[in-house]
């Protein structure tokens, strides 16, 4: 029958979390839900960006799109509760939760967390606040949705890690010429602890949900290109067999494979996809 594989990626009607659903790789993640016909849940703490993402979603797909939009802090528990309860109230179940959210230090951004702060030196509030957002609100949100989707007795819960998550940030990348060595920008260790911490949860709970029907993975996406300034991008296309950033609508398809029936056999997986880049 034609199509009968390709109906498998279909995730029609599913509520599909995405934390972080303010910035561009959520935007990206939420194309995909909206791909399968899901229904996608952005949660942030900015409302602004996540506003943005949803007018230019309307722009995309139509006005009449279904995304739901929650303000929250996901490092507190009692917030995620309320969500988790205002959800069921309307849609009675919850399938996919995307751990996206993460204070990602950006070289485009000009970063609190991406500076010439050297390894002895690195601020306690700048590790705390980094682990909090990317480990501690991961694990709430899996503690708050996962009960749900174990209720349920199935469900999909995809962790979004790094390159930085398998391999250490090749400093280089970031120095610039004729400027002091205590002034270099370095990518911060707290960045390369929450992405590594990230596929260690997720090899956990796909162990102990293994039997209630959820499935839990890591996707890895690398080396996103956004504007950053031409120096950056040819000194990491440089590390890359296949020379060049990546573009942020290649990993749309993935995400939807991860999140949908397709990929009913993964659990526990570690998916890179960087260029080869962590093959060298």
């Amino acid at each position: 029958m034609k199509n009968h594989y390709l109906n498998r990626l279909s995730v029609k009607d599913k509520i599909c979390i995405v934390t972080g659903g303010g910035g561009l790789i959520g935007m990206k993640h939420s194309e995909a839900i909206l791909e399968g016909d899901g229904i996608p849940v952005l949660l942030d703490i900015f409302p602004e960006g996540m506003a943005k993402v949803k007018k230019d979603l309307q722009d995309e797909y139509g006005e009449d799109i279904n995304v739901e939009t929650f303000v929250v802090d996901i490092t507190k528990k009692e917030e995620l509760i309320n969500i988790r309860t205002l959800l069921l109230q309307k849609y009675g179940h919850i399938d996919v939760l995307i751990n996206n959210a993460a204070n990602n230090p950006k070289v485009e951004g000009g970063s609190k967390n991406l500076g010439a702060t050297r390894f002895h030196n690195f601020p306690m509030d700048i590790w705390n606040q980094d682990l909090a957002v990317g480990l501690t609100g991961a694990f709430l949100c899996a503690q708050v949705f996962g009960e749900q989707m174990e209720k349920q007795q199935s469900g999909v819960i995809l962790n979004i890690s790094s390159d930085y998550g398998i391999i250490a940030p090749d400093q280089r990348i970031y120095r610039k010429e004729g400027v002091p060595e205590d002034q270099q920008t370095i990518k911060p260790v707290s960045y390369s602890v929450v992405k590594h911490g990230i596929i260690g949860l997720t090899k956990y709970l796909a162990v102990y949900w293994a039997n209630k029907g959820i499935r839990v993975n890591t996707l890895c996406p690398a080396s996103l290109y956004n504007g950053q300034d031409d120096e950056f991008v040819s000194k990491i296309s440089n590390l890359i067999p296949l020379g060049r950033m990546s573009n942020p609508d290649e990993y749309v398809c993935t995400i939807l494979y991860m999140i949908s029936d397709a990929a009913t056999y993964m659990t526990g997986a570690t998916l890179i996809i960087d260029g080869g880049r962590t093959i060298w």
